[in-house]
């Protein structure tokens, strides 16, 4: 079956409390303003409306309400880099130290700890995000391998079946990124490119063992994410009929809001727990393979740009360090 500890992942959730609930507080925190800026938009249009009549009612609410959601969706969009450097990525760099058995402070000080591991590894904020992107491009292009080997098998039924198979790769990918940028922080590289092109390496390497567990922990965590979402569309139809016109649609919306912002607080950063025991155990000992080096840069054109920045990277001197010797 799988090659993880749950029992050990569960265990480093709960030593990492005080991430677990920033990443409660940042997502809930989502959820609750997509909730009130939609409301906000659907009363204002509903307002508007009344001048035309109950049917430009009714569409100024919706309008109003689409336009809420989409100015929250905007916001997010522009922060999200924000959010990996301060919530994700600290936070599986505390990972990292527990599974190295490095102690931990406990409280905010673990955060500021997290921080500042983040910091050293990736000074700015755009860097981390760079190197992320460019990451998830790699990681796609190996799933659209996979996926279009199985194109070419002779069998009936089978392009229904690789578009089945391409979603779920998809998902259970998703996860693999951020084990990823662990690497880098574990390493503690002075090159964040470089150490990305190193973690992809490895990780191409043990492809088998990788997308193996990824699959059990896709199915485990999108299991419970509907068993969540079905307990959500009581609390989330309460909500959608405070709006004007109480459409059922909205608590659909709502209710797959509240299981994504679950989702991401909490079975998340489960998955990642159990992933990096798989990733680190499988390359213990392992040097990067130049053949597969050369299979990633014929594959995808964003390896190959990793390649480069690597190679182009320069480390940025320290505020008030001088100029730096020759």
């Amino acid at each position: 079956m799988w090659d993880f500890e749950v029992g050990h992942a569960l265990a480093l959730m709960g030593r990492t409390l005080p991430f677990i609930l920033l990443r409660i507080a940042v997502y809930a925190g989502i959820a609750v303003a997509y909730v009130l800026a939609t409301g906000l938009g659907a009363g204002l249009g509903w307002a508007i409306g009344g001048v035309g009549g109950p049917e430009a009612r009714s569409s100024g609410a919706f309008w109003g309400g689409a336009i809420g959601f989409a100015a929250v969706a905007a916001v997010l969009y522009w922060l999200r880099a924000y959010i990996l450097y301060v919530v994700k990525a600290a936070h599986i760099a505390v990972l990292v130290d527990l599974i190295d058995g490095k102690p931990l402070p406990q409280g905010r000080s673990q955060i500021e700890q997290g921080r500042q591991a983040v910091t050293a590894r990736f000074a700015e904020v755009n860097v981390l995000f760079a190197v992320d992107q460019l990451v998830k491009g790699v990681l796609a292009a190996l799933t659209g391998l996979l996926s279009g080997i199985a194109t070419v098998l002779p069998l009936p039924g089978m392009p229904a079946l690789v578009n089945l198979l391409r979603a779920f790769l998809r998902i259970a990918v998703g996860f693999v990124d951020e084990v990823i940028l662990a690497y880098a922080i574990r390493s503690q590289a002075v090159n964040p490119w470089h150490s990305a092109e190193t973690a992809l390496i490895l990780y191409a390497q043990n492809y088998k063992i990788m997308l193996k567990n990824a699959a059990w922990l896709a199915v485990v965590v999108y299991l419970l994410g509907l068993v969540v979402f079905i307990v959500m569309l009581t609390p989330a139809a309460a909500v959608a009929f405070l709006f004007p016109g109480g459409w059922a649609a909205i608590g659909v919306l709502f209710a797959l809001l509240f299981t994504w912002s679950l989702k991401a607080a909490l079975l998340e950063p489960f998955a990642i727990a159990c992933l990096m025991q798989v990733y680190f155990r499988a390359i213990e000992g392992q040097k990067p393979d130049p053949l597969w080096e050369e299979r990633l840069a014929q594959l995808s054109r964003k390896f190959a740009r990793l390649k480069d920045r690597a190679a182009a990277w320069a480390p940025q001197p320290a505020a008030g360090s001088g100029r730096a010797a020759s």
